[in-house]
């Protein structure tokens, strides 16, 4: 607090920024947490139900399933005489609709993280200005402690910029790794129950 006091208002608008980087990062965390689940065990459990016909059960098995992965799926599995052009473009589709919901919030934190080192060069720059002007008043000898004492508070806030944007840099990074491991396990999970249903007709055809 009593850096904040020093620093100035910028200071409580770097605090302003540190919450909301906390803020996103929990609530990724926690909607990441839930949408995670493990995609070889689920799609082994719907190629079992498609292979026995039982489209019905598996797209009920998608519908209780949190996560952007069953939710692609479950599309194209309420789709099951589609050809096979038009179940890739419904998986794509419905991939497209959960990127944004992966995403989201996601260019706040970067935002956070580009913006803060500059509110704090900002903050220094006006504890210059007015240490200058303390300068000036003073006379052409001020004292040690003006000079001390304005240089620190002017890079108060140069150092509470960089404490926030390093870990929302970070935050972000660890988020967008997630989101790109999920939207790779949606394209996976994707093609291969298109590959699934698919192989099923043309074996059925056969037989």
């Amino acid at each position: 607090m009593d850096l904040i006091t020093k620093g100035g208002p910028l200071m409580v608008l770097l605090l302003g920024c540190s919450i909301v980087a906390i803020g996103i990062f929990l609530e990724r965390l926690f909607y990441f947490h839930r949408a995670a689940i493990n995609v070889g065990d689920f799609l082994f459990g719907l190629r079992n139900l498609i292979k026995n016909q039982a489209f019905q059960e598996a797209a009920a098995e998608c519908a209780s399933t949190p996560g952007p992965v069953s939710r692609v799926l479950h599309s194209a599995i309420r789709r099951p005489t589609a050809s096979r052009s038009e179940l890739k473009e419904i998986v794509q589709e419905s991939g497209q609709l959960e990127v944004p919901k992966l995403e989201k919030h996601l260019g706040v934190l970067m935002a956070i993280a580009y913006i803060t080192p500059l509110i704090g060069l900002l903050g220094s720059v006006l504890g210059l200005v007015k240490t200058f002007v303390q300068i000036n008043a003073v006379g052409d000898f001020p004292p040690l402690s003006v000079l001390s004492k304005g240089i620190y508070e002017s890079l108060i806030t140069t150092a509470g910029g960089l404490m926030v944007a390093v870990p929302a840099f970070v935050f972000y990074s660890y988020l967008r790794s997630y989101a790109r491991g999920l939207m790779h396990d949606m394209e996976r999970a994707g093609i291969e129950i298109v590959n699934t249903i698919c192989d099923l007709r043309e074996q059925d055809k056969n037989s």
